[in-house]
């Protein structure tokens, strides 16, 4: 086979597969494109899921709170950030020995 010929059927394969090879580029693209919007989607997920137990859990406190007492969520928020901030605030005492 001599080179022009050799020249001419690459060519010809490249020219009769390049929409193949373009379409499997598109394809990874959008591969690696979901791949990414998955791992959005779960960590917004988590993040929904964490701040919707935690809203659960003050909420409920809150409701207890209000059938007990009468007082509102919004006071009972309060209590805990104080309670919070003093557990917080406070330092153990140490002995020196």
């Amino acid at each position: 086979m001599s080179q022009s010929a050799s020249t001419l059927l690459i060519v010809l394969v490249v020219v009769l597969t390049a929409p193949l090879w373009i379409g499997l580029a598109g394809g990874l693209f959008g591969l690696m494109v979901g791949l990414f919007g998955m791992i959005f989607g779960l960590l917004g997920g988590l993040f929904g899921l964490v701040t919707g137990l935690i809203g659960g859990i003050f909420g409920g406190i809150g409701s207890l709170f209000s059938w007990f007492w009468g007082i509102g969520s919004f006071e009972v928020f309060l209590l805990l950030i104080l309670i919070v901030s003093v557990i917080a605030i406070r330092k153990p005492k140490r002995t020196s020995r």
